[in-house]
């Protein structure tokens, strides 16, 4: 996830380094975002932006031992 995004992609896999996982990323353009919300993702896998509705999968799925 190091590429620069236009932030129109609403379907991004994330991995463990980039934990913990808010929304807009790094790689998004900032003039074209909203707040920077911060996205449980690592019970589940998958976490979906109440924002802009993009839908964040972990690459390997849940993290193991996660409460």
């Amino acid at each position: 996830m190091n590429q620069q995004s236009n932030n129109k992609v609403r379907e991004i896999e994330v991995t463990a380094d980039d934990l913990p996982l808010h929304c807009p990323t790094p790689a998004m353009q900032l003039w074209n975002t909203h707040p920077r919300v911060f996205l449980p993702i690592e019970a589940t896998g998958q976490a979906l932006c109440p924002y802009c509705g993009t839908h964040y999968t972990l690459k390997g799925g849940a993290v193991a031992g996660h409460h």
